[in-house]
């Protein structure tokens, strides 16, 4: 007779080297119901989630977490570099326009930055202390600009090696930067349902809320009229998709 076995892991950074390392022919992931223990407590690491976890995996009650495709791993690093450089460099640039600020110096615009007119602002400033710190902020700036055009190089000529992004670069104002982050991002269409878990992945769902349903009416209940009342788009999203797709519109 031949023997199944089922693998229940919690739903974490562990889950995924667990994940590739074990080619079982089914697994499950965890936690079940929107992050929260079994049994209803918040807390975790205690003794019982084992047991827990043992006895929601014989009754089927947990839900697969998605880990990604194996294929897309060295785009999907290129992306998180290229994005993590990116946040870093906004963080020098407003770090040197907050040191120009501190000293009353305006700044506004992008002349601060370029190399054309650099011995120009650094002369603004005479502390000698300041002075160095500020020479240091433009080596980091140089050193980050540097680097982001080679991870920019290397995401594009990896995208290049797959189809989709070819389809996506099909739809106007989606170029080769936009379509490579989005297949880094979203991988597969087939990892969501519908359409609609894609836009709350994406941070374009509409959210509503609707209260007092129902009403007394000369003393009989009846349904309110009243419409929904649309609160806006909701929060829990992945941000970078959500510019991708609002810089494109």
């Amino acid at each position: 007779m031949g023997s199944f076995c089922k693998q229940t892991a919690k739903g974490g950074c562990r889950s995924i080297p667990l994940h590739r390392s074990r080619p079982l022919s089914r697994r499950s992931g965890c936690f079940p119901v929107w992050g929260h223990r079994i049994d209803g407590q918040n807390s975790e690491g205690t003794e019982g989630d084992n047991e827990a976890l043992g006895s929601a995996a014989v009754g089927r009650v947990l839900r697969t977490v998605y880990h990604g495709e194996n294929g897309l791993r060295t785009l999907r690093e290129f992306a998180r570099s290229y994005q993590v450089v990116g946040k870093d460099l906004m963080r020098v640039m407003n770090r040197i326009k907050a040191l120009y600020r501190s000293w009353g110096i305006p700044c506004a615009g992008t002349q601060v930055y370029t190399r054309r007119h650099r011995d120009l602002w650094l002369n603004k400033i005479q502390e000698a202390g300041v002075h160095r710190r500020a020479e240091l902020f433009y080596q980091e700036l140089d050193g980050l600009m540097s680097l982001r055009r080679i991870v920019r190089r290397e995401l594009l000529a990896e995208s290049r090696k797959l189809p989709a992004v070819k389809l996506l670069r099909q739809i106007p104002f989606i170029g080769p930067l936009r379509a490579a982050q989005l297949v880094a991002l979203m991988q597969t269409p087939h990892r969501f349902r519908s359409k609609r878990q894609l836009w709350t992945y994406s941070g374009l769902a509409v959210v509503t809320h609707d209260s007092a349903q129902y009403r007394y009416v000369d003393g009989q209940l009846q349904r309110s009229n009243k419409p929904q009342q649309v609160r806006g788009l909701n929060q829990n999203h992945n941000h970078t998709m959500k510019e991708i797709f609002k810089s494109a519109a």
